[in-house]
């Protein structure tokens, strides 16, 4: 029996967008003939993945287990309950998943899960990215704090901690990595745009 929608709303959302992700590498597979470099080819980016995948697997699971009374120990058990909260993080969390599918159809052959020091693939500039670097990182964050806030645990804001951190760990060094694969010309772009959030005036995507 469910207790608790906003909790199992958000652990189906969060389902549906790492099922999509799936999706996605497959479809790489089937391009490039690898995963998207899920298992990234440097060694930072296998130890980070070594933490994000519990924390992407929790960050399923816990909601869900949340959302049909399945508390156990205090770090389960949601520190407050505000309903007008969790439900408008629940609406928050739908828009940021809608815009994410938005941002992976932009990126097209280009999207990647994971960096290769070895491939260069096109400068994406356009939609989200003439105004912000790194959109589905921006909106994964949303995403995160929205379900921390749907589902309000101690449990849930620590993952929600962790996640940010590699979010912007894994942004910087992706920056390191396209500019040296772009050059001078990623150099221009990032001077015209903002990382997670945009600058006060919205850049020209560069020629």
């Amino acid at each position: 029996m469910v207790r608790h929608y906003p909790a199992l709303i958000i652990g189906v959302l969060i389902a549906l967008y790492w099922a999509r992700v799936f999706q996605l590498l497959r479809k790489a597979r089937r391009k490039v003939g690898r995963f998207a470099n899920i298992i990234p080819g440097e060694i930072v980016g296998r130890i980070t993945r070594t933490i994000w995948f519990p924390v992407v697997g929790l960050w399923i699971v816990l909601p869900i287990l949340g959302g049909f009374g399945i508390e156990g120990y205090w770090l389960m058990t949601p520190l407050f309950a505000l309903p007008a909260m969790q439900w408008t993080a629940v609406a928050i969390a739908v828009i940021a998943w809608a815009l994410t599918l938005e941002c992976w159809r932009n990126m097209g052959k280009s999207w990647r899960i994971g960096i290769d020091p070895a491939e260069k693939t096109k400068l994406i500039v356009t939609g989200a990215y003439s105004y912000i670097r790194h959109p589905i990182y921006a909106l994964s964050s949303v995403l995160m704090l929205a379900s921390a806030a749907a589902w309000p645990t101690p449990a849930m804001i620590a993952l929600a901690t962790v996640h940010l951190i590699l979010l912007q760990i894994e942004a910087r060094r992706e920056e390191i990595h396209l500019i040296r694969v772009h050059g001078q010309i990623y150099k221009d772009y990032r001077r015209k745009t903002g990382g997670f959030f945009p600058k006060m005036l919205g850049p020209k995507s560069p020629n």
